[in-house]
């Protein structure tokens, strides 16, 4: 018998496809979309993810790194084991060079700088991430200013993450004043709200592990 119930469900827009940036023998790059999971979560609800939809196409793909469901940009996987192995030792020995780009609440005031605060999950608050200078591990950011805009009072900003903490690049813009825009978790609730997370990972460059010439990925941000 038909079920009423099951079809009045509301459904939510599906996500954009992802955009293959690269591929080749050792390594495929994909433009993930805001939203969308890196790896698969718990549930049935959480399967739908970066890691699945590329596996769909190429079945020996396997996982490096991630990126927050909420960030959008440039994703790496290895195709194969012995190609993770390698990526993986480039992106421990943070032998991987990654460029964000955001735009951030108020008006930097300097033009670039250095965040060195050390990071540490807030167990109580999880997923959440806390500056802490006694447990913390050392964590360290890189900004540039690209364009301030006094008319919404905000930033858009280039962000290096020289170390490659759980959210990083949220909690050391939060702790010098100046949340990420749309950042759910972390800004605080008198900001104004946005769409999404603006943020998004705009450069990877590395070693090809076959090559081992310097391959360069680049995707615009889409805001």
């Amino acid at each position: 018998m038909h079920d009423d119930r099951v079809s009045a469900l509301p459904s939510l827009p599906p996500l954009p496809p992802l955009v293959i940036v690269h591929a080749d023998d050792a390594l495929v790059a994909v433009d993930k979309p805001a939203g969308l999971l890196s790896v698969p979560g718990r549930g049935a609800d959480k399967a739908d993810c970066a890691v699945s939809r590329v596996q769909a196409q190429f079945p020996d793909a396997q996982t490096v790194h991630r990126l927050d469901m909420a960030t959008s940009g440039l994703l790496l996987f290895a195709r194969g084991a012995a190609m993770q192995r390698a990526l993986s030792v480039l992106f421990e020995n943070r032998d991987v060079v990654k460029h964000y780009e955001a735009v951030v609440d108020g008006i930097v005031e300097q033009d670039e700088g250095e965040i060195d605060l050390p990071l540490l999950a807030d167990w109580p608050q999880r997923p959440r991430q806390k500056v802490d200078q006694l447990q913390g591990k050392p964590s360290l950011t890189r900004y540039r200013v690209l364009h301030r805009d006094p008319a919404t009072r905000t930033t858009r900003l280039a962000l290096q993450p020289l170390t490659g903490r759980t959210h990083q690049l949220r909690v050391h813009m939060l702790a010098i004043g100046h949340p990420i825009v749309g950042d759910a978790l972390y800004a605080p609730a008198e900001m104004p709200t946005a769409s999404r997370l603006m943020l998004h990972a705009m450069r990877l460059e590395l070693r090809h592990p076959l090559t081992s010439q310097t391959l360069v990925l680049t995707s615009k941000a889409p805001f």
